[in-house]
Parts: C-alpha cells; structure tokens; sequence
C-alpha cells in the first residue's frame, strides 16, 4: 500500500498526497510517507501565482521543541515523480516550504520538468521558512536545481544528494541555472547550513551562494562531475563550490556587510570548471580543511574590489589546511600577502602525488550512503598510513589526531608524530 498518514490514523485509511496531510497536522504531529512511486499529475499543483507552479506548498508550521515531521515509513523509499507535471510557462517548484520549524526526512524526487524556453529555473525543495532540516532527501533526474533557500534562517539541509539534474529546454539547453544546492537569501536569512551533501553531475554548479545577503556554511559536502553530462558532455559553468560573488548588482544594493561564507571539510574532485570557487566575492570567504582533485583549478580565489565591477586576485581570504591534487593549477586568482594562507598542500615543498593517499579512484564517490545516512567511508583522498602530508597542517580549530592537523578534507586515523 502507497499513501500518506498521520500517527494518529489507521495504517488502513491514509491520505492520498501529502498536501491533504497537511490539513490534518499540527505541531508535534508525524506524517509517515509510505514506499512506492508517486505520479504527481497536473491536477496536483497546489497553487499557481505569476510564473510560479507550487506542486506540494508546505505553509504550515510547526513550534519550537515541536516540529512538524514529514518522513519516510522505516525500511521503505518514497519517490515522488513530477514528469507529468508540465504547466506551459510556469516555473516548477516541486515541494514550496514557506512554513517553519519542520522537519523532512528520507524520500526523493525525480522528474522536475522545465517548460519556459526563455532564462527561468524549476526548484525540488524551495525553502521560505525558518528553522527548517531536510534530511536523506535527494532530487534527481529532471532538470530541477536540487535544493534552494531563498529565504529563512536557521535551516540545516543535512545528508542529502542532488545528482543528474539538467535543464534541457531553456535558452541554450546546457542547463546554466541548474545547481545542485543554492542559497540565495536576503539579509537576515542567518545560519543556513549544508552538512553531509552530495552534488554531481548538475549541468551547472554543485554548491551555488552567489547574490547571497547573510552568509551559508557548506560543511563536509561533497562536489563532483558538474558542469558535465554523466557522458562528460561539457555544459554550463560546472563549479564544485560556488561560495559567493554578487554578479552585477549595483554597489547601492549591495549587502552591508558582504558576507562571508564559509567552506569546511568539504571534497571537489572533476568538476568542469573550479572546484573552489570564490566567484568575484568582494572580500573574504574562509575556505578551510577542503580537499581538491583534478579540477581545472582546484582553488580559485577571484576577488573584485569594492565598485563590484573590477576582478582582482582575491584579497580577505582565510584559506587554510586545504589540499589540492593533480588538478590544472591548484591554487589561482589569489592576492596570499592580502589573505591568511597557511598549511595548504601547495606552500610545501613537495607535491602531493598518489602514493600520499590511501586511494585515488573516482568511482566510490557515489557509494550508498551509511545507515544513518552519513556519507560513505571511502579511502578516496585520505592520507595513507606514511604519507608525507601527515601533520602538515596548522591548528584551524578542528579537532585532529598526533601533533599537527592534516590538510585536507579527512584526518588521518594513523599515530601521528610531528613531521
């Protein structure tokens, strides 16, 4: 049996979508999503207003201590296809969450259509609240960005994927806005954190902040393989993380202060184009414990100065224990007597080559997720038992094993003695 209930309904007698659950639930409430394929139709679009086509519109809220919870039955997979779901000249958002304090967890979405030829965009999750979490979702197949808060604070996009996501239709067909995860808020859209994502193969960016009011943490995420087909068909701009920039926005509608995004223990490994990207920002983002892998530049720190109209090498910049390997340069567009650079892979004397890690193969990245739907455990980039980059880093403020903490990404398991 497919279906929707709440824990106060008989397994018997459930809701047909969740957009009818919705009028059941209040605070503290569980909707439990049983396994299955659901075929949303046209019919489905819970609102229609401008371009804009909201299939599922969460506007409920939850309390604090008492959310409202959307998840998937134990054991079973909910898949909530949008194919069919194709109103000419809408834009697409899948799920529209402009409620608070609730809590998504454990099914996907494949299918997100575009139907605008012009410059447009299609969403899976949209996120309008506040003190959201979405958890082990993922989007993929369609031609949707995966997940995008354009507005809210305090929201937490935790362990999820946006993978094969492609925007066949408008304007040139290589998919320009279509991201794995954006955030994109205005001022006072505080605290937004992705934590244990995965992005590859979206035709445009796997992480995208640009036009950013308040700054995003992208912490221990994982980018690969945008920017590119799953042919390795070259697409649009193909980031692993875009952390930052304002494009042409007027130096009068400028955010004040400019934010300053932080990456953190995060992976890029061949992507299009950068696979650390700071995007013109003007100003600072901290870029620590990342590591890089055969990117066209592995850190690209690209500044521009204050009239947002002049590209400089990037100046306010922490870049710290970062790795970087075999990539078409490792670091460029940086200003390091502008910046706090230490403890990165290419200030040493010697680079990183394979035998410095317990595996280089590309193809675990896309391992099944861990039970609690943790990213996978893989040997790709971590420091073999003698590598020479064991303690070469410098104390950023993340915990670390022996007498030095390692660039990169992953800290070794071995004992550790200073270098």
């Amino acid at each position: 049996m497919t279906g929707v209930q709440t824990c106060a309904l008989p397994i018997s007698a459930p809701f047909a979508t969740i957009q009818r659950a919705q009028r059941a639930v209040a605070p503290g409430d569980t909707v439990i999503i049983r396994g299955g394929v659901y075929r949303m139709r046209p019919d489905q679009i819970a609102r229609e207003e401008r371009i804009f086509a909201y299939v599922t519109l969460l506007d409920r809220s939850g309390e604090p201590g008492r959310p409202i919870r959307y998840r998937a039955a134990p054991g079973e997979t909910p898949v909530f296809d949008f194919t069919d779901v194709r109103p000419p000249g809408r834009r697409v958002h899948a799920f529209r969450v402009i409620g608070s304090w609730l809590h998504l967890e454990g099914f996907e979405v494949i299918g997100v259509q575009v139907t605008i030829t012009g410059h447009t965009q299609s969403i899976g999750f949209d996120n309008q609240g506040s003190h959201n979490v979405y958890e082990r979702l993922s989007v993929h197949d369609g031609m949707a960005i995966g997940f995008w808060i354009g507005n809210g604070a305090h929201n937490l996009v935790l362990n999820c994927d946006a993978y094969r996501n492609h925007d066949t239709v408008s304007e040139n067909r290589r998919g320009g806005n279509t991201d794995g995860f954006g955030f994109h808020g205005p001022r006072d859209s505080v605290g937004n954190v992705f934590r244990g994502c995965r992005a590859w193969f979206n035709s445009d960016d796997g992480f995208d902040f640009i036009n950013s009011g308040e700054a995003a943490v992208a912490e221990d995420c994982w980018a690969f393989y945008n920017g590119f087909s799953p042919r390795f068909e070259p697409l649009a701009d193909g980031n692993g993380f875009k952390a930052g920039g304002h494009a042409g926005t007027p130096v009068a509608r400028l955010p004040n202060p400019i934010p300053r995004h932080v990456v953190r223990g995060c992976l890029a490994v061949r992507n299009k184009a950068n696979g650390f990207y700071a995007n013109h920002h003007i100003g600072g983002v901290d870029f620590i414990h990342n590591s890089a892998a055969r990117n066209r530049a592995n850190f690209n720190l690209l500044g521009r100065q204050p009239d947002n109209r002049t590209d400089v090498p990037g100046y306010g910049h922490r870049v710290l224990n970062n790795l970087g390997f075999a990539g078409g340069a490792e670091v460029a567009q940086i200003d390091a007597a502008a910046c706090e650079v230490r403890g990165n892979s290419w200030q040493l004397s010697f680079a990183p080559e394979a035998k410095d890690f317990a595996g280089v193969d590309e193809s675990v990245l896309t391992a099944a997720r861990r039970a609690d739907g943790s990213l996978p455990e893989i040997p790709f980039l971590r420091l073999a038992p003698d590598s020479r980059l064991i303690d070469q880093g410098v104390d950023a403020g993340r915990p670390f094993r022996g007498g030095a903490p390692d660039p990169g990404a992953f800290e070794s398991e071995a004992e550790k003695t200073r270098r």
